[in-house]
């Protein structure tokens, strides 16, 4: 049986226990034996973290230690893969570039905070976003620094209402990579838990855990 560690914490705006209750039945249903955890000590277990094959980290902001983030790239550079969306991977650890540098990417700003934008599917021939259109979200509109070798499957365009500098600007919002030997999957989709309300939405980080998984 494969299995899948789900921890979850942090800033509470992104509602993280929703987001893990969301997804551990999907992942049951998979066939996964599903461990969640509420504290990031969970990555010091060397022995479980290499035997893993998917972590779903959960967790806004915060900090974490050396030793903590230290089991958690470890696992991932040896072949576990990890999947993640929105603050909940990608403005977790502010102070720690190398686990930005496994992400892939830092959320900067969300100009405007809630509003109307479009997700465009740049890659329409992978098993991720095979068969999903572009599609309409009223939520945070994510620009972030990223990574240049992330493999873009998704993007969205800034208006430049809220901030007129970077009207046009064409930011990554769904991607995939490599850290090592692990899959990293990462959708900047997903502020709170009713974001996942929208079909694309729930289905794009669906495919995209699966995919990650060793």
């Amino acid at each position: 049986m494969k299995s899948v560690l789900i921890v979850w914490g942090g800033w509470a705006g992104h509602e993280p226990e929703k987001g893990a209750m969301l997804f551990a039945p999907f992942l049951r249903e998979q066939g996964y034996d599903v461990e969640i955890s509420t504290t990031l000590d969970a990555y010091l277990d060397e022995t479980k973290m290499q035997a893993l094959d998917l972590i779903v980290p959960i967790w806004t902001m915060g900090t974490i230690t050396a030793e903590q983030e230290k089991g958690l790239l470890t696992a991932v550079k040896n072949g576990t893969g990890i999947a993640g969306w929105h603050g909940s991977m990608a403005d977790s650890f502010r102070n720690n570039p190398e686990y930005q540098f496994m992400v892939g990417g830092q959320w900067v700003a969300h100009p405007g905070n809630v509003i109307d934008y479009k997700v465009n599917i740049a890659r329409r021939d992978d098993p991720i976003t095979e068969g999903i259109q572009d599609f309409l979200m009223h939520s945070e509109q994510y620009y972030m620094h990223v990574d240049p070798r992330n493999e873009v499957l998704a993007t969205t365009t800034f208006s430049g209402e809220y901030a007129p500098w970077i009207a046009g600007s064409v930011v990554p919002v769904v991607w995939k990579k490599q850290w090592g030997k692990g899959r990293v999957f990462y959708s900047s989709l997903g502020h709170v838990r009713s974001d996942f309300d929208v079909p694309e939405v729930l289905e794009i980080t669906k495919r995209g855990m699966l995919w990650a998984s060793r």
